[in-house]
């Protein structure tokens, strides 16, 4: 008997049949939409510190080429430890991504914390943000250079006050630097100061010898010191007089990066939805090296360099690994 098919029914199959296609390849299905919402954008510090700057600064651009703007949210507290725990206990669907300081905070919740996540858990798409401990003086200090502060500190550790803030990376720096040049860590004269901006003061006028801080937040006072080391692998600018703590150790010395910032997402995004991932980093990607996206931050003086998710979790696990190798420094 032959059956006719409505046109109702027609539509109903046809209906299915998509629905159908949908199930069988869900992240495909979404890829090819995304973003269709809003992003959340998840900032595990207050308002008006660095890693909040960039994330609304980056917002309206991101905007622009996707057509769907992000929500930055801000969950600051425990040393990031709130934020991050918040970040991961979020759907890892690809709309929920964090702006963070992956490097030092991320290993300080788990080394000092007791963090319940690892590592593992998070995935780095860029961090464009790469500070660095820079070991400055005042402008008008009698030390010129970084090897007439080794020549006193080895005559005698103490002959030199040193800012720097405790249970640091800069902390850290200094002590590998120190055990570097044969120079015994107890004996130094270290000034504490509870962060950077007391730091970079205290260096600034003279109050101490010498001071080891982030050098991005000499910037702004960049005429009153004189940059003597840069804890990295290469000289920075405006700082680029100062050599690199490679180029005085040796390539092989261990210092801790500052702070690396950028955008990180859940592990388990990149198996779950990998098509979701790519489109994500594409938009991420092309938003980083959109020209007037450049131009944009550099005023605002934030990052832009695009490193890409290799290089940066990389450089973050490289970190960490050195972190929980001097741990007891941090404890200290």
């Amino acid at each position: 008997m032959k059956r006719t098919i409505s046109r109702r029914d027609a539509v109903k199959l046809a209906a299915a049949g998509v629905a159908a296609a949908a199930i069988g390849k869900p992240s495909i299905v979404r890829a090819q939409s995304y973003p269709s919402k809003p992003i959340n954008v998840v900032v595990p510090f207050a308002t008006g510190g660095y890693n909040d700057r960039l994330a609304r600064a980056f917002a309206p651009h991101f905007q622009r080429i996707t057509g769907q703007p992000w929500v930055v949210v801000n969950r600051g507290g425990s040393g990031a430890l709130l934020g991050h725990t918040y970040f991961l206990q979020q759907p890892d669907d690809g709309y929920t991504i964090c702006c963070t300081s992956a490097a030092p905070y991320i290993p300080l919740n788990i080394y000092l914390q007791n963090a319940t996540f690892k590592l593992e858990d998070f995935h780095m798409i860029n961090l464009p943000s790469r500070d660095y401990t820079l070991m400055a003086t005042t402008a008008d200090s009698p030390l010129k250079s970084i090897q007439d502060v080794l020549a006193k500190l080895k005559a005698d550790p103490a002959s030199l006050s040193i800012g720097i803030q405790p249970n640091s990376a800069d902390y850290v720096n200094l002590m590998l630097f120190a055990d570097a040049n044969k120079i015994p860590r107890d004996k130094l004269r270290l000034v504490t100061y509870d962060g950077g901006g007391p730091t970079r003061n205290a260096t600034a006028g003279g109050v101490v010898n010498i001071g080891l801080v982030g050098g991005e937040g000499f910037l702004p006072i960049a005429s009153k010191i004189r940059p003597l080391l840069t804890f990295d692998d290469r000289r920075q600018k405006p700082f680029d007089a100062a050599p690199a703590v490679t180029e005085v150790v040796g390539k092989n010395a261990e210092y801790v990066a500052g702070s690396q910032r950028g955008w990180a997402v859940h592990a388990t995004l990149l198996k779950k939805h990998p098509d979701v991932y790519k489109a994500l980093l594409a938009a991420l990607e092309k938003t980083s090296k959109d020209k007037e996206t450049v131009e944009s931050l550099e005023k605002q003086q934030l990052a832009t360099d695009w490193f890409g998710p290799e290089e940066s979790n990389a450089s973050f696990r490289r970190t960490a690994e050195i972190m929980k190798k001097h741990v007891s420094l941090l404890k200290a």
